[in-house]
């Protein structure tokens, strides 16, 4: 099997560990600090995550720039290349630490109505710590990128598994001997340290890549930062999309809305980190097909085929949540997080298409043609975030997602006309390939077991447990029978076999 195959396959494996650890682990950590120190772990993590955004897109335009750089053999441009945007990175990484200095001295006047001086207390500590996590994380996270324009994909996501299993152990243990919220940010950093020095360890001994300091093209910076600036513009829209309705909340309301959101965030992210997994892969993919000449045509079919096999795993579970979601918050966090549910299952639809076209994306950044989707992305999301920030205190949570909601499907069609535009994509191929028959299949059986659920009522976590199994099931029957395409099922079977 493939590095992509096996990279794509581990993606989804830790995907799943991050989803099922997350989810036993979230109550056990809700009880251990509170409704309300949750809410304040929740709102400055929200708060620390844009500094994370100050690589400034540096990690793709690595893998973009060093998959050329390979693909030609220029080995004294990569050498110069990685010089450059590690010393790029050193001064972001300085920059960072002013930056947060000048907000950790700024909180109490940023939270004093929503937050106890014992809270901003405690915030301003785990403030500082993360800070000192983001500055470190900014040019080590850059090992990780290299890896993957190696296209050795699967080194650095077994790292992450077992990073993320380590963690939860550690988590659990120091929760039940009286540990906070200041732990677990304590917890993370030194994780972060871990994971950043064994990455480094594989990408010097084991790929043998060469990053001097002393090797380095200025005239190389204004050619990263051409193609770098667009993608952090976008990841600061995502970042801000996201977490800008914690942060409003915060200021106009209180801990426990915070949490109540930041659940609902945490749920749709899980669902929303498909992307991510495949992104990753998929780029140095999409670069070689870009330069290889590919026409709309292909790239379509490229994306259905992708679609096409995500989509039978993500409507089985946009389909549970929403069968199953209500319930299981319910049985997870209590009635207090019930509005938890809508959130999440309101984020995994508006999610949906922009996932299943990743490999649009994929091709975006590999066209350096994401000047676009980051501009309207940012004016959709600011328009979002300033409706969200003045009618917040009146409708609380709803008025924090509805406007996002209604921003990022708009975002979503107005990009499906742009790659139709530029890139010629068959945008009516695609949905009707890709999307549609599954909406039509999925979306009446969930309608029938919705209305065959309302007859009685699931109480406990067995119960919970067999009706996600029988559905399971029936997915797995429909979807073989009815939706999958013979090179699909011979492609299941050949795995089982």
């Amino acid at each position: 099997m493939s590095q992509l195959k096996k990279g794509v396959l581990i993606s989804y494996v830790n995907i799943l560990l991050t989803n099922v650890v997350g989810l036993l682990l979230t109550p056990y950590i809700v009880r251990s600090l509170g409704n309300s120190e949750y809410g304040l772990y929740t709102l400055i993590g929200s708060v620390v995550a844009y500094l994370s955004l100050m690589d400034l897109g540096l990690n793709h335009t690595i893998m973009r720039f060093v998959a050329r750089y390979r693909a030609v053999n220029d080995t004294e441009g990569e050498k110069e290349f990685l010089g450059t945007t590690m010393l790029i990175f050193i001064a972001i990484a300085i920059l960072v630490v002013l930056i947060g200095l000048w907000i950790y001295f700024n909180l109490e006047s940023i939270f004093s109505k929503s937050l106890t001086v014992e809270e901003l207390v405690k915030a301003k500590v785990m403030f500082l710590i993360l800070i000192f996590n983001v500055a470190i994380n900014i040019p080590g996270s850059s090992f990780q990128a290299i890896c993957n324009a190696y296209e050795h994909f699967v080194f650095p996501r077994v790292v992450a598994i077992v990073k993320y299993l380590l963690r939860a152990a550690m988590v659990c243990g120091l929760l039940f001997m009286g540990g906070k919220a200041i732990t677990l940010v304590m917890i993370d950093t030194v994780f972060n340290i871990l994971v950043i020095l064994v990455t480094a360890f594989y990408v010097f001994y084991k790929l043998k890549v060469t990053v001097s300091l002393a090797r380095y093209n200025t005239s190389l910076i204004s050619e990263i930062f051409g193609y770098s600036f667009w993608v952090f513009l976008f990841a600061i829209v995502s970042k801000f999309q996201w977490n800008s309705g914690q942060v409003i909340l915060g200021i106009n309301n209180n801990t426990l809305t915070v949490a109540i959101f930041g659940v609902g965030i945490m749920l749709g992210g899980y669902y929303g980190a498909f992307a991510d997994a495949v992104n990753g892969v998929l780029i140095p993919k999409a670069t070689q097909m870009v330069y290889s000449g590919k026409k709309g045509g292909e790239l379509t079919d490229t994306m259905i085929k992708i679609a096409r096999m995500n989509g039978f795993l993500m409507f089985f579970i946009l389909s549970g949540f929403f069968l199953f979601g209500k319930t299981f918050v319910f049985l997870w966090l209590g009635k207090d997080y019930l509005e938890s549910w809508l959130i999440a299952l309101l984020i995994m639809i508006v999610l949906t298409v922009p996932l299943l076209q990743v490999f649009g994306n994929c091709i975006l950044e590999a066209k350096r043609k994401n000047r676009f989707k980051s501009v309207l992305s940012i004016c959709l999301v600011s328009i979002a975030a300033g409706i969200s920030f003045f009618i917040t205190k009146q409708y609380g949570i709803y008025g924090a997602i509805l406007p996002l909601v209604f921003t990022v499907s708009l975002n979503n069609l107005i990009m499906n006309l742009y790659y139709k535009k530029i890139f010629e994509f068959e945008i009516g191929k695609f949905f009707k390939n890709a999307i549609m028959k599954s909406l039509i299949v999925y979306g009446i059986v969930s309608l029938a077991l919705a209305y065959l659920l309302s007859l009685f009522q699931i109480s406990t976590w067995l119960m919970l447990f067999l009706v996600i199994a029988a559905y399971a099931v029936i997915y797995l029957l429909i979807t073989f029978f009815l939706l999958m395409n013979k090179s699909e099922k011979e492609l299941i079977l050949s795995r089982i076999r």
